[in-house]
């Protein structure tokens, strides 16, 4: 039950990570990557010690192709993003970046992306985002439609939802604040994270949801609030711990993957953490302060 009567504490503590959050989203914004901004992304290795980025940025820039960001990735390797680049710049860029001859470094990887493409996928991100959402509000829905007392079924919906949005809503400000200070950009990897942690934290809220219901049916608890309070018990551990075998696997990823999957790998892991903290500490008891709020609305109409 410490986790449904201390329940204030993490309402003030989901509220305080979620407004940070929305304010990095909404006043720093997020750094798009190509893949919603069109353009090209060069990666390459140097066989050698790398040579300093301010060198390497001059000589790129010299080729006038406009914009250029030059930024070191691991030991030995660099990342170019410009515009979008034709076969004839994409050499001229390698030349560039070389400084003893073109065996002094090798391609690891070349993406171009036109402009057009890249507002189709911001599009379709967006999109898939919010039909993703509706899916799980009309599943919920669904699955606890014969719950009415003491709760509607339909704020186990409601509730589930809200959790979502926190879970959404705190990667998406650590990655603008990335962006801003470490100029970390987001990509069609990111989305997929966030759906990713969608499926995950619905997956978790509904286990406790269902154990919720099965005790209300049983009987078990003598108030709503003891109720809840025993399934959050009987669950949390379960939660915990099916969260640290992905997190086990997701920190390999990030630590030893490659510099492609290192952010992609971050968002879950964020997400994964946040999505089993609000399954327990935040879904659940809403619907405990919810029907204490009813139960005062309706003391209030009799008097």
């Amino acid at each position: 039950m410490f986790i449904i009567n201390h329940r204030r504490i993490f309402y003030i503590f989901s509220a305080i990570l979620a407004l940070a959050s929305l304010f990095f989203t909404f006043y720093y914004g997020l750094r798009l990557g190509i893949d919603f901004t069109g353009g090209s992304l060069l990666e390459v290795e140097y066989q050698n010690a790398r040579p300093d980025i301010s060198v390497l940025q001059k000589n790129v820039e010299s080729l006038n192709i406009g914009n250029v960001s030059i930024q070191p990735s691991g030991d030995k390797e660099v990342i170019v993003r410009s515009k979008d680049l034709s076969e004839d710049m994409h050499q001229q860029v390698l030349s560039a970046l070389s400084s003893k001859g073109a065996d002094a470094i090798t391609e690891k990887k070349f993406d171009s992306i036109g402009p057009v493409i890249g507002s189709e996928l911001k599009s379709k991100s967006i999109t898939g985002m919010l039909v993703v959402v509706m899916m799980i509000i009309l599943y919920i829905a669904f699955a606890f439609r014969k719950v009415s007392q003491p709760v509607s079924s339909f704020y186990f919906g409601l509730f589930a939802v809200v959790a979502l949005i926190h879970d959404v809503t705190i990667p998406t400000g650590i990655f603008a604040a990335l962006g801003h200070f470490k100029g970390v950009e987001i990509d069609i990897l990111f989305v997929t994270a966030l759906l990713t942690v969608l499926g995950f934290s619905v997956h978790d809220t509904i286990v406790v949801y269902d154990r919720t219901r099965e005790n209300l049916r049983k009987g078990i608890g003598r108030t709503f609030e003891e109720t809840v309070g025993i399934s959050v018990n009987q669950t949390i551990v379960r939660s915990i711990n099916t969260s640290l075998t992905v997190l086990l696997v997701l920190l390999a990823v990030f630590f030893y993957g490659g510099a492609s999957t290192k952010y992609f790998s971050l968002a879950l892991i964020i997400g994964v953490v946040f999505g089993t903290y609000s399954s327990i500490f935040l879904a659940s008891p809403l619907l405990v302060t919810l029907h204490k709020f009813q139960l005062g609305r309706g003391t209030k109409k009799k008097k």
